[in-house]
Parts: structure tokens; C-alpha cells; sequence
């Protein structure tokens, strides 16, 4: 249900808002669909109905945390391919490891370099 003729649809799943707006632009600005779920259960829900390329996904979340969603994501067999990008405040090894371990294919630490991340996305598309 891939459409390859129109824009590529990233979800968003996150509760900050003021990270997600200046996110939200650069993206579209690229030519990316946004959507956003503003906590887990939310962002799970949503990724099952619009089935996006690419999930970038917060730890810290209300519902159900990052980790658990990822998860979750990876057992579904609609999502399971779907490339997830941790984007987090928490910056230690052991966080890093558990958000591999999840299935996660990148994971940024906050602040995020607004210069490298179309890039970094794009590597993942």
C-alpha cells in the first residue's frame, strides 16, 4: 500500500510540542508527510491506520513508553519493516542498547542536528 509516486509519511511520536513543530517544518520542507501522535498508544494506533515509511519515536512518552511501542511496532506484521528512529533526551549507553535491543534502527539524542537529520532520515528510506 506503499504509494512511491507521492510524499514518503513519517509519524512522529512524541509529547513535546515545541520539539515537534520546528521538526514538523524541516520535515515538510523535505517533502515528508507529518503526522503526530502526541503519546504511545496514540502513536501505535495511528502507524497501524496510515502504515508510515518511517517512525520517529520519543522513550518518555504518556500511555506506554517508547521502548514498549517499538516493540510492539516490530511484532506487527504490517509495521514490522518499518524503520524506527528513537529521538530522546536519554543519552546513556544502557538506553541506547535497550532501544536497539527494541528494534530500533537509529537513535538520536535531543537536541537533534537540524543540519544532518534529512539526511540521516533520508539514508533510512
Amino acid at each position: 500500500m506503499n504509494q512511491s509516486a507521492s510524499a514518503k509519511r513519517i509519524l512522529i511520536v512524541d509529547d513535546e510540542k515545541f520539539f515537534i513543530e520546528p521538526v514538523k517544518r524541516l520535515l515538510e520542507s523535505h517533502g515528508y508527510e507529518i503526522f503526530i501522535a502526541y503519546d504511545g498508544i496514540t502513536g501505535l494506533s495511528l502507524a497501524r491506520e496510515i502504515t508510515p515509511d518511517l517512525i520517529m519515536l520519543d522513550l518518555m512518552l504518556p500511555g506506554m513508553n517508547g521502548y514498549q511501542v517499538c516493540r510492539l511496532l516490530k511484532y506487527d506484521k504490517q509495521l514490522q519493516d518499518t524503520p524506527i528512529v528513537i529521538v530522546t533526551a536519554k543519552d546513556s549507553e544502557r538506553d541506547r542498547e535497550v532501544g536497539i535491543e527494541s528494534g530500533a534502527e537509529l537513535y538520536l539524542v535531543k537536541p537533534l542536528d537540524y543540519k544532518t537529520l534529512p539526511a540521516e532520515l533520508a539514508a533510512l528510506l
